[in-house]
């Protein structure tokens, strides 16, 4: 026996649900099965804990009290950035910046780094699997400045063809921008070699981290890339939580996005001078309970470890996919090489929120649609997917339960 297969054998899943009060409950009067954690994880007891705690003891603004409550509420919210800084390990501390979630922090490269240096002719380069919000922000600031935006190919299999990926890395490319992980097919892409493909032409590269984070060990000096996006919620913390990773040089030139409080040195109506980076881009009142709670995930990821979690996770997605595989008429959309617990499929002569609409009636929660990708479905030429996303609280169990679920929807509807 192999080591991860010693470490999935060794497992405690059962001990690890025990800390999820959600998996608890029925829906429709049958045990819950969630499978929908690319688009939102489960919470821990330490992480609803964290939150509870903070507004019965903590509860104050951050940086703008000496007094006991203001401290205590600002080493929570910056304990949370130290977190961060180690959980991806970043350089510094400095080169965090909070913020809501990737959306926000893709919007920040898109208006502050990216829209300044912007010309007509110039280009920016993503794939064809992104996210929306690794795809709209790059479209409005283009419309702006008379830029443009390209998406490189993938392959039936959901994979990047990295070699035609490189081949449109010319010289207008002013800022190349990658998913990690792919939400709809799991795709791991190479971010390394895309990196250093991107450093020897001087393109710096964005990478939405929001699907990696929550199943590998990230680290973004090991990465190369110049940018790297990070959501909270899909990593068991709150929502309305997350942060940009950026390379000091980066955070230095870039002018802010917001303004308001809290990121000024000084302002008269003469004019304002700004704080150093992280905090020259943190306008306003924080989500700070949530970074308290954001703090506790990470926690309570070191306390599993990733080497666990992945081999636990790569058994399911294993498991899953053969039992799939055996349903009449089911196509899994997307099958790459390396890939996290997502898979997408179709079943013929089923429409996709058909079937989740019926699944949910099961207990089995799992998405359909889609799923903020629709240059993807165009790709494959569907218009939505049902996608089952799985994460280490997850069992073979709950995917018999699915398998038995969907065996049994399938048949209402042919």
């Amino acid at each position: 026996m192999n080591a991860q297969a010693q470490l999935a054998t060794a497992f405690d899943v059962e001990r690890i649900r025990a800390d999820f009060p959600l998996l608890k409950r029925t829906v429709h009067g049958k045990p819950l099965v969630y499978f929908d954690n690319a688009n939102t994880s489960q919470k821990p007891v330490s992480v609803i804990e964290a939150v509870d705690r903070h507004y019965r003891e903590h509860n104050a603004n951050v940086a703008r009290a000496v007094h006991q409550l203001g401290e205590e509420a600002t080493a929570a919210y910056e304990s949370a950035r130290d977190g961060l800084a180690r959980f991806i390990n970043a350089g510094s501390r400095n080169d965090i910046v909070l913020t809501s979630g990737t959306t926000q922090s893709i919007n920040l490269v898109a208006y502050s780094f990216a829209l300044p240096r912007l010309k007509p002719g110039d280009v920016i380069l993503t794939t064809v699997m992104e996210h929306h919000a690794n795809i709209v922000p790059w479209q409005l600031v283009a419309a702006r400045s008379g830029a443009t935006v390209k998406a490189a190919p993938i392959d039936q299999h959901g994979e990047l063809i990295l070699e035609e990926f490189i081949k449109l890395l010319t010289p207008d490319v002013k800022l190349a921008c990658v998913a990690h992980v792919s939400n709809v097919l799991g795709t791991v892409n190479p971010v390394r070699e895309i990196a250093r493909e991107c450093k020897k032409r001087g393109i710096p590269l964005l990478v939405d981290g929001s699907q990696a984070v929550p199943h590998r060990p990230v680290d973004v000096q090991a990465l190369g890339c110049d940018f790297y996006a990070i959501t909270g919620h899909k990593m068991l913390g709150p929502t309305g939580t997350g942060a940009l990773w950026a390379k000091r040089e980066h955070l230095q030139a870039m002018p802010p996005f917001f303004g308001g409080g809290e990121m000024i040195r000084e302002v008269s109506f003469s004019g304002t001078t700004f704080a150093e980076p992280p905090h020259k881009f943190e306008a306003g009142t924080p989500n700070i309970a949530g970074f308290a709670g954001l703090s506790a995930a990470m926690d309570y990821y070191q306390s599993i470890g990733f080497d666990a979690i992945r081999a636990w996770e790569d058994r399911l997605l294993s498991y899953a996919t053969e039992r799939l595989r055996d349903i009449p008429g089911l196509r899994i959309i997307g099958e790459a090489k390396d890939k996290e617990p997502v898979i997408s499929f179709l079943i013929d002569g089923a429409q996709a929120t058909d079937l989740a609409t019926l699944l949910d009636l099961e207990g089995v929660a799992v998405r359909s649609g889609h799923h903020c990708a629709h240059p993807l479905m165009q790709f494959y030429g569907v218009p939505a997917t049902l996608r089952a996303s799985l994460a280490f609280y997850n069992t073979r169990e709950e995917i018999d339960a699915f398998i038995t679920a969907l065996l049994k929807v399938r048949k209402l509807l042919l």
